[in-house]
């Protein structure tokens, strides 16, 4: 009995394969490896949806840019959508300073979807967009100053033009509270003097980092 004891003691002995020990320190590393691994993959995503966020702001400004050679040979002034001719603005931004006014937006005050100088704003695809609709509380508007607001004599309809430069196709931004979004400084004079109407795109996920302009 003795000897049948110690040869299963020997036996139990030579087998081989991980000890408690070395299986508890493996899964410690597993476990800081995925503690470490997970803000990586959480940035990785982020920097993901930049990406495509200024991946769709370019699109946009290549139709706007077809756009306006479109008239431009057309109507013999180039606009963008949403304007009436090439002189009239789109959003908020009026007066001589309305350049520098939406600059310093861009640049500092617009942060958040539901910053209040986003109402100088007008959505790409329309507020109501069922395919990309505004985020909730957040003041982009539909063309003019307001919703419904008419202004040089009637109701920009600049979505509709957007939406037909895209064949109906809405883009929308990959952020829970993103929403593509625009503004038109008016072009001005005529001759030599003339200046073209200047394109603003924005994400307004965060507009101070993803945004472009296009100046003819």
């Amino acid at each position: 009995m003795k000897q049948t004891l110690k040869r299963i003691i020997r036996n139990v002995k030579s087998i081989n394969g991980n000890s408690l020990a070395e299986f508890a320190t493996t899964t410690a590393l597993m476990a800081t490896l995925a503690a470490t691994a997970a803000p990586k993959l959480s940035e990785m995503s982020e920097g993901t949806k930049a990406e495509k966020s200024m991946n769709e702001i370019d699109k946009i400004l290549t139709q706007a840019r077809n756009h306006y050679q479109t008239t431009a040979n057309l109507e013999g002034r180039g606009r963008f959508p949403g304007q009436e001719k090439y002189n009239v603005r789109v959003g908020g931004y009026t007066g001589a300073t309305a350049h520098d006014d939406l600059i310093n937006d861009i640049t500092g005050l617009i942060t958040e979807f539901d910053a209040q100088d986003l109402n100088k704003w007008c959505s790409v695809f329309g507020i109501s967009n069922a395919a990309a609709p505004r985020p909730e509380n957040c003041k982009v508007v539909n063309d003019g100053l307001a919703t419904g607001t008419i202004y040089n004599g009637q109701t920009e309809d600049g979505h509709d033009e957007w939406l037909e430069l895209f064949a109906g196709n809405t883009l929308k931004s990959k952020y829970q509270d993103g929403h593509f979004a625009y503004a038109v400084i008016p072009g001005k004079l005529t001759g030599s003097a003339s200046e073209p109407p200047v394109l603003y795109v924005i994400d307004v996920e965060n507009a101070s980092n993803f945004n472009n302009v296009l100046e003819p």
